[in-house]
């Protein structure tokens, strides 16, 4: 086997890392490459046709009751197969329940001691599977957070190691003390098993680099990429375009991200509701999409209550959780897409499917999207956290106007060769 990839999935949430990860097992395969996308904690749930395998390591309700109920671990290992059933683990975890910090916390913790934590009987597991079954020439992680097995792998199958960077820092961010520094240290002893490390922009590795203490020469950048092929069919349509004018005039500013308020909901619902206070005669509509998990449903009726009390009840949509289809659907409704996070984003998945399909983008000056902007030139930066540079980034947009259908198909023909997934795979196959 050439290449193991190894992605965490998110439970019941569309998740950005699990698309890129299955879109890249995609297009390895489709070259003729010999690639196992093998999901981690949770089946993934992905926005076009599932590579992964059906089989989950490292089950989540396994490592859950293991880390709570370590005596778990000595039962047969029938029971270990009932506990990692995929469909068993997508119908607990549909719901993404909220967990305890402190237990999640110890959890992450045992996880990256590998061996010498509570899951030491899973990392056997995956091991016996790659080193008696799989024999793979190059292993690669979507993230370090799942890198506790790697001494043992590394021991086992001699594999060329290979780690993504996308987000590890937000998630120890979140974990409670004493637990967030015991997994960076974890996370820093385990650097030295891992042959190369990826970042999808050089500030946000650079950044990585300092905070896991990875030597220079090991860091390598690989612009994101995307399968862009579904969007450049819809959005080229002078069919869809023209109904969309004439269903309605008002310029539409688009968000699609979690609604959820390190992704910026709050800023964005800000911004626009002072936009229409003090630029009434401009017509604009905010359309929203993305995922909403059950502890941010409060969150979502706190910004609806501001845009109601706003009187601007009929000048906003929530599509919900949309699916591939739905998403190339809304994408080709929207003039703009702003999503103003909260904190420095590693990959800015929506951006390049925004550009897939003609739309203009309006972002934060931070993490990897000044890098994106430089590269792709295709919209506008504003100072982070900042509603009035926001609302007034807002309003140079709606003044200008929507793009034509011919301005559309021109931004896609700009961008296709800088975002497309075989340009991504492209200058990542020679760390394979």
């Amino acid at each position: 086997m050439s290449v193991v990839y190894l992605t965490a999935g998110a439970a019941g949430m569309f998740c950005g890392s699990c698309m890129h990860d299955n879109a890249v097992a995609k297009e390895l395969i489709a070259r003729g490459r010999e690639c196992l996308l093998v999901p981690i904690y949770t089946p993934i749930r992905t926005d076009e046709e599932d590579q992964s395998l059906d089989q989950v390591f490292f089950g989540g309700i396994n490592v859950y009751l293991q880390q709570k109920m370590p005596w778990i671990a000595y039962l047969p290992r029938w029971v270990d197969h009932l506990l990692n059933r995929p469909n068993l683990i997508r119908w607990l975890t549909k719901g993404a329940m909220k967990t305890d910090p402190k237990l999640l916390g110890a959890l992450t913790v045992s996880m990256l001691r590998g061996m010498d934590g509570n899951q030491r009987k899973e990392v056997i597991r995956m091991c016996d599977w790659m080193s008696n079954d799989i024999h793979p020439k190059t292993i690669l992680l979507t993230n370090m957070l799942i890198a506790g097995c790697l001494p043992e792998v590394k021991r086992r199958t001699g594999a060329t190691i290979l780690a993504t960077l996308q987000g590890d820092d937000i998630f120890l961010e979140s974990l409670p003390p004493p637990f967030q520094q015991q997994a960076m240290e974890a996370i820093q002893r385990l650097v030295p098993y891992v042959d190369g490390f990826i970042a999808h922009s050089r500030e946000y590795g650079e950044r990585m680099a300092n905070l896991f203490k990875i030597p220079s020469d090991r860091l390598h950048v690989v612009p994101l990429g995307i399968d862009i092929r579904d969007f450049l069919e819809s959005t080229t349509s002078l069919e869809v375009n023209s109904k969309v004018e004439e269903q309605n005039a008002a310029f539409r500013i688009g968000y699609l991200a979690r609604m959820a308020p390190e992704k910026g909901l709050h800023l964005i619902v800000d911004a626009f509701i002072q936009l229409r206070q003090t630029r009434p005669e401009l017509k604009a509509r905010l359309e929203l999409a993305g995922w909403m998990g059950p502890q941010h449903a409060e969150y979502w009726e706190t910004q609806k209550g501001k845009l109601e009390q706003a009187g601007l009840h009929d000048q906003y949509h929530y599509w919900g959780s949309v699916d591939r289809k739905d998403k190339v659907r809304f994408l080709s409704t929207i003039d703009l897409l702003c999503v103003p996070t909260v904190y420095r984003e590693p990959k800015g998945l929506f951006v390049l499917e925004g550009l897939a399909s003609g739309v203009p983008y309006l972002l934060p000056a931070h993490g990897a999207f000044p890098e994106m902007h430089e590269r792709l030139r295709s919209g506008e930066l504003f100072a982070p956290e900042d509603v009035g540079a926001i609302a007034d980034a807002l309003a140079r947009s709606v003044e200008r106007g929507r793009l034509t259908v011919e301005e559309r198909a021109n931004l896609q023909t700009k961008a296709e060769g800088l975002v497309s997934i075989s340009s991504h795979v492209d200058r990542l196959m020679p760390l394979l």
